[in-house]
C-alpha cells in the first residue's frame, strides 16, 4: 500500500447486487413508482463494513403524477422491514428535494456514494448537480460535529470500545475538517477523506491498523482503548467546536421546483 493511502472495502456480491435489484423491482410494481437512484448507505459505501454489516440500500423515487395532485399528502417514504442482513429505504422526490434545499447530509452521502445499484442517467446526474449548487458548509459542519461529539460522549470513555465506534466519531470529524478547509461536499469514501485530511504517518498507521481488524471482527466486536486514535479526536473534536463556518449559498427554488416538475412528467408514462 502505498504511503498515505488508507484501507478501504466496498463489498457487495454479485448475488448480493442481483437480490438488491430484484427488492428494488417489487418495490417499483407494488408501490408504483420509479427508482431515479439507489445506493449502499452505511458502512459498506463508506468502506469500512465488517464481515456481518448489513446491507442499507437507500433510494430516491418518482410517483405517478396522480399522488402529487391529492389534497392530503400520502405517506412519502418506502420502508421494507428488514430481512436478513437487507434493510431497504427510501424517499420520494418531492421529499427529496425538499431535504436538498435544506442541504441534507445524509441526502448528500447518498447521491456520493461509491455503490450505485440503480440509476436513471440524467436525472441522477442532475439531482447531484442541485445538492451540490445548494449546499450549506454551516448546516453539513454542525451536523458533523454533533454527530461526533454525540459518539465521542457515550461510546468512547470506557476501557472497552467497539471498533466502529472510533470510526463513527473519526469520520464525521474528518468530514468536519474538510468543509473548514474550504473543500465543499465532504466525500462519502471514508478512504478518500482519511487520506486528503491526515497527515500524520503514526495516526495514519494507527488509522489503518483499527481498519484492518474492524474489517475482519464482527460488528460488536470490542478492544481497549486506541489511545492514539482516542487522543486525536479529543484534539480534533474541541477544535472544531470553536469553529464557525460560513453560511453558503441557498438552493435555487425554481430550480428544483422545475425538476420536480419534469420528473414527475417524464416517468408518469413510464410507472
Amino acid at each position: 500500500m502505498k504511503e498515505g493511502a488508507v484501507l478501504s472495502a466496498h463489498s457487495v456480491s454479485d448475488d448480493m447486487r442481483a437480490t438488491v435489484l430484484e427488492n428494488l423491482a417489487a418495490l417499483e410494481r407494488t408501490h408504483q413508482v420509479k427508482v431515479l437512484f439507489a445506493c449502499e448507505s452505511g458502512s459498506r459505501g463508506w468502506g469500512f463494513a465488517s464481515p456481518d454489516s448489513d446491507y442499507d440500500v437507500r433510494f430516491v423515487y418518482v410517483n405517478r403524477l396522480p399522488w402529487y395532485l391529492s389534497v392530503e399528502p400520502d405517506r412519502d417514504v418506502i420502508e421494507q422491514p428488514i430481512s436478513g442482513e437487507l434493510d431497504i429505504n427510501g424517499w420520494d422526490l418531492r421529499k427529496t428535494l425538499q431535504l436538498l434545499r435544506e442541504s441534507n447530509p445524509t441526502l448528500l452521502e447518498w447521491l456520493r456514494s461509491p455503490i450505485v445499484y440503480q440509476q436513471e442517467g440524467r436525472w441522477a446526474v442532475r439531482l447531484r448537480e442541485l445538492a451540490e449548487e445548494g449546499f450549506s458548509p454551516v448546516r453539513g459542519y454542525h451536523h458533523y460535529v454533533s454527530m461526533a461529539k454525540k459518539n465521542m460522549r457515550e461510546h468512547l470513555y470506557g476501557e472497552v470500545v467497539r471498533y466502529k465506534k472510533y470510526l463513527y466519531v473519526l469520520r464525521p470529524l474528518l468530514a468536519a475538517r474538510w468543509i473548514r478547509e474550504g473543500r465543499g461536499v465532504p466525500p462519502m469514501r471514508f478512504a478518500e477523506l482519511a487520506s486528503e485530511t491526515l497527515t500524520d504517518r503514526a495516526l495514519l498507521d494507527e488509522v489503518n491498523a483499527l481498519l484492518e481488524v474492524k474489517m475482519r471482527a464482527g460488528e460488536s466486536a470490542t478492544s481497549p482503548r486506541w489511545v492514539g486514535i482516542h487522543d486525536f479526536l479529543e484534539a480534533e473534536l474541541a477544535l472544531a467546536l470553536t469553529h464557525s463556518p460560513d453560511k453558503g449559498p441557498k438552493a435555487d427554488e425554481y430550480q428544483l421546483d422545475q425538476y420536480l416538475h419534469d420528473a414527475v412528467l417524464h416517468f408518469d408514462a413510464r410507472v
